[in-house]
């Protein structure tokens, strides 16, 4: 528990930036990580006072490089144009990638080893690679072994086609390997924890994609989001996976997808599998007055936590409630929540446990807290319309939490992510007044 982060000097956010999020569509999409976070920082790098190469350091979250794209944070900082002399390193912390990059540079500048830092998380999850097994890698073995023409036909009567089935990188990806789960099971298990209906699930879904869909033709967006442009010219200026006409008796339609006979966890009310990067600006106060910078808000407070992987989505609790206690807030005392939206019954589930005593006092050591008012609840939407590029999704809920202040004059709100493997992160933001650090 980080009891004395106040200690530390403040850590200002000067503005961010996001691309548009696509869908995965089945086949790889037209941006890789490092394109997707190279776009989000060029914009964002541009209508600043100082150069890239005025940077400390970037750190950069993303869950799923590409071979190509060794230690992710040091290509993004070459390609932005910030030189040789700014380093460059990824952070990796599943889900919360993008949250724990904001983190790592805060930490730096909260210790005066940085002033100014680029920060966020990217991912392009259509790109995530299909495997060969391992009998097909050690027949390949064999095969590269193997001399003359006798060798090579008994290595070719060893070849079964079964050994060609293609392994899905990203479903490896998202089944946890210590309790054998994946992520959609572990929502099962916070449905039938709490008692979480399929009808609950379906309209919180609808709700998500028909907020997003009410923030993008509102403009809402419009402060965060650059748009993607590729190779051909072609722009993609907003998010594609918000369903406009999401209704909740359409989404009852679709069949379980993690738990096919008995489960209530179907595509519709899941994240989409998403392509997308979240930059940020951090800042100390000495880089605000030297740089005569107008931040757009400071992160008060961080805290990570852990719990039982088979429940993982419950981390938003266990992270988010720490900071909370230290400072003497209730659920409804800030202005915005936001949390990721990995499955509609993780976040539902997060709810229920708020409001039951027995979680609250086994899990907790507290009371239990209430009920979190949900007018204040991802109020623009979530990961199921927007999508989830693990990678990215930990820095997008903080960047909107601050414009979403911002844009309705409110002071302070809470970002919270459950972590694939069993864990929580949280951060707490405030805005800031037009005298900016004063």
């Amino acid at each position: 528990m980080r009891s004395d982060v106040m200690a530390f000097q403040p850590v200002y956010v000067i503005d961010g930036t996001r691309t548009p999020f696509l869908k995965a569509r089945g086949e790889p999409g037209r941006y890789s990580a490092a394109d997707l976070a190279l776009q989000a920082s060029r914009d964002l790098l541009l209508r600043q006072p100082f150069l890239p190469s005025d940077l400390d350091e970037v750190v950069l979250g993303c869950a799923a490089p590409s071979p190509d794209e060794t230690n992710i944070g040091r290509v993004l900082a070459l390609r932005a144009g910030c030189g040789h002399r700014v380093p460059g390193w990824t952070v990796m912390r599943n889900c919360a990638s993008g949250m724990q990059a904001l983190d790592s540079a805060l930490g730096n500048i909260q210790r005066g080893q940085t002033h100014l830092a680029l920060a966020g998380g990217t991912d392009a999850l259509s790109r995530a690679p299909v495997l060969f097994s391992d009998s097909m890698v050690k027949w390949l073995a064999r095969w590269s072994k193997a001399r003359g023409a006798g060798q090579k036909f008994d290595a070719l009567k060893r070849l079964r086609p079964g050994m060609l089935a293609p392994v899905i990188g990203l479903l490896k990806g998202l089944t946890d390997p210590v309790v054998g789960l994946s992520m959609g099971q572990t929502a099962e298990n916070l449905a039938w924890r709490f008692g979480i209906s399929r009808q609950a699930m379906d309209f919180y879904a609808s709700r998500s994609h028909l907020r997003a869909r009410d923030a993008r033709d509102a403009g809402r967006y419009d402060a965060e989001i650059v748009p993607l442009v590729d190779a051909q010219g072609t722009r993609q200026p907003q998010d594609d996976g918000i369903r406009d006409d999401s209704d909740p008796a359409k989404l009852a339609t679709l069949k379980p997808v993690f738990d096919k006979p008995a489960g209530s966890i179907t595509a519709g009310n899941s994240s989409q599998v998403t392509d997308g990067a979240a930059m940020l600006l951090l800042a100390s106060e000495e880089a605000v007055r030297r740089w005569g910078l107008t931040p757009i808000g400071r992160i008060v407070d961080a805290q990570w936590a852990g719990l039982d992987p088979a429940q993982m989505g419950l981390g938003p609790v266990h992270a988010a409630t720490p900071i909370l206690q230290r400072h003497g807030l209730g659920l409804n005392d800030l202005d915005l929540w936001e949390i990721n939206e990995a499955f509609a019954a993780q976040v539902l589930g997060c709810l229920a446990a708020w409001e039951e005593e027995d979680y609250c006092r086994e899990q907790l050591g507290t009371p239990a807290w209430g009920t979190l008012d949900q007018a204040r609840l991802n109020v623009d939407g979530g990961a199921i319309a927007l999508g989830h590029p693990v990678g990215a999704s930990g820095a997008r809920i903080v960047l909107h939490l601050l414009k979403a202040l911002q844009a309705r004059g409110l002071k302070r709100g809470m970002a919270a992510i459950c972590i694939g493997g069993g864990q929580g992160g949280a951060m707490l933001v405030e805005t800031l007044d037009t005298e900016g650090t004063r």
